[in-house]
């Protein structure tokens, strides 16, 4: 989902909220992807505990509220998703929204009945810690050199390098191609609608880390 200017939009009210300094657009992006208190502590670092839990609290407030800020699906998402679920792949969510979060954006996009499996951050350790790949990859019985994580943040590249498996960047959402390179992706995709025809190539042909490419589709 497009949802950075959600997300930025929610922090700002958030902090606003709390009458504290308020952190650049640019620092706020920086910490998408990550567990909700893991972000907190990236921009207010040297606060007490109690202000990330304050912090958090109102993000929530905002999040869950009417907004004029919508997250929508990047285009052909539905589709995409939809064409791997037929393909056979087993498809699973490793991501930094707290359950509540996930929960509801799977329920109003309608994607839920994809997804095998799903991890939050606020079920086990954020990213880029591997945990969440490792439960995945232990209850779907997947073996770490047949899995791929996909993301759009170099928190997803890490967490697959910390995890021992192979990933795939998507220089559409937060971080940019030069970040996503520092983790050794398989390659980097400009759209959503370009995984189908790459995962194909992938299988057929085979492609390794050394062959890092865009690839605009």
């Amino acid at each position: 989902m497009d949802s950075e200017a959600r997300i930025i939009e929610c922090v700002e009210a958030a902090i606003k909220d709390l009458n504290k300094p308020l952190p650049s657009q640019a620092a706020i992006r920086n910490i998408i992807g990550l567990g909700l208190r893991e972000a907190v502590h990236a921009l207010f670092p040297d606060s007490e505990d109690e202000l990330h839990l304050d912090i958090a609290a109102r993000y929530r407030v905002h999040f869950f509220s009417d907004s004029e800020t919508p997250s929508q699906l990047f285009e052909g998402t539905r589709k995409v998703i939809s064409e791997l679920s037929h393909q056979g792949y087993l498809l699973a969510v490793a991501t930094g929204k707290g359950r509540k979060g996930l929960d509801y954006a799977l329920e109003t996009t309608g994607l839920g009945g994809y997804f095998h499996l799903t991890r939050c951050a606020d079920e086990t350790f954020s990213k880029p810690h591997p945990e969440m790949l490792h439960q995945i990859l232990e209850e779907t019985g997947v073996e770490p050199r047949h899995a791929l994580m996909i993301g759009d943040t170099e928190y997803d590249l890490e967490m697959a390098v910390n995890a021992g498996i192979s990933s795939l960047g998507m220089t559409y959402g937060v971080h940019a191609h030069e970040r996503l390179l520092k983790h050794n992706p398989l390659a980097c995709l400009n759209r959503i609608t370009a995984i189908p025809a790459w995962l194909e190539q992938y299988a057929t042909a085979g492609i390794t880390g050394s062959d890092s490419q865009v690839i605009d589709s």
